[in-house]
């Protein structure tokens, strides 16, 4: 197996801190924070496994953010 390449740090900031804010606070936040992608997705929307340094993820649903996970 290939060692993994040298991956860019995340900001030091805590995912769980993002539940119940409105999604487009949270998003700003997350930006000021240093993170490069913010998405918010929906509900059940499919998504790829693959990890990306420096991607924040929001599962909102009516405008609050119900979940939130890095990569």
């Amino acid at each position: 197996m290939a060692p993994l390449p040298n991956l860019p740090a995340d900001p030091d900031d805590d995912p769980a801190a993002y539940v119940g804010l409105p999604t487009a606070a949270a998003a700003e936040r997350a930006r000021a924070r240093g993170w490069a992608t913010v998405r918010a997705l929906a509900p059940g929307t499919v998504v790829t496994m693959e990890y990306r340094a420096g991607r924040l993820n929001f599962e909102a649903q009516d405008g609050i953010v119900k979940r939130c996970w890095k990569g």
